[in-house]
């Protein structure tokens, strides 16, 4: 059941100021401004609206504008996605998360992973924790806008997914994880420009964990085929997460195999 919930004045000066500039993500300088108060009126009036359930703490100084019917139990937050734009600038969802928003995984992680050029510490909101990737400049790209109802936010396209997953499987849930992402959509994926896209990474640990995973599915031959053929120098881990110690090696594309086959494809039940 919900609560009747009475406001007072300047509560209900700030909720009809927010809704009509259509906010739903509002800074403590907003709040001030609407009023047209004092800052300390503005925090007794953020106080008094959070404590009745009326508006969510994203982070300090950044609120989240809840519905009427939220009441005050406060069992509601705003889609965490959404207030992404407010906490950083650059940013793409990516990683884990991004697998999950493109079906390529089943799981459904509390954590919210998100690219950015910045470093960040991590925020927790509505039972989430955002946890910020710093990414360098080359390679922060290879993302698109969603729409959750009205509101967009970015993220990583299908194919940077997957690269993003191959660098840093450790944000992914690990190489195991990466692997059933790429079986799960390799009818959606743009092979081509998954292609030019990893080779724009600079990363060629990447090439050859992609090499090596199209080689254990047996899809796309002609892929895996043209990144066998590499003139690879040194070698590199299959799973930079796993222990960094060579079960055998995969020559063909410069791997050191620190997982199993079994271990890899451990998502197929067999």
């Amino acid at each position: 059941m919900t609560r009747k919930i009475s406001l007072g004045p300047n509560e209900t000066r700030l909720l009809f100021g927010l809704e009509k500039e259509g906010k739903a993500v509002f800074s403590f300088e907003d709040a001030t401004r609407i009023l047209g108060s004092s800052k300390a009126t503005a925090w007794d009036v953020i106080h008094r609206l959070h404590r009745k359930g009326r508006i969510v703490t994203a982070q300090r100084g950044l609120y989240v504008l809840a519905p009427a019917r939220a009441g005050i139990e406060g069992h509601w937050s705003e889609n965490p996605l959404l207030i992404l734009p407010q906490l950083i600038d650059p940013y793409y969802v990516g990683f884990w998360t991004a697998m999950r928003h493109w079906s390529m995984t089943e799981q459904m992680p509390l954590t919210i992973f998100v690219a950015t050029t910045k470093r960040k510490r991590p925020v927790k909101y509505g039972g989430h924790t955002f946890r910020f990737i710093t990414l360098s400049k080359r390679k922060f790209f290879g993302f698109t806008e969603e729409k959750i109802d009205s509101q967009t936010f970015n993220i990583s396209t299908r194919e940077k997914t997957i690269i993003d997953g191959l660098v840093l499987p450790q944000n992914c849930g690990g190489m195991s994880e990466v692997a059933k992402a790429i079986w799960n959509s390799q009818d959606k994926l743009g092979w081509n420009r998954l292609l030019t896209m990893t080779k724009r990474m600079g990363v060629d640990a990447a090439q050859r964990r992609l090499g090596y995973i199209l080689h254990m599915l047996k899809i796309q031959p002609k892929i895996t085929r043209s990144l066998g053929r590499q003139d690879w120098h040194g070698l590199r881990f299959l799973d930079p997460t796993a222990p960094k110690k060579a079960l055998s090696y995969a020559k063909e594309f410069g791997l050191i195999l620190n997982v199993s086959n079994a271990e890899l494809m451990s998502w197929r039940g067999t």
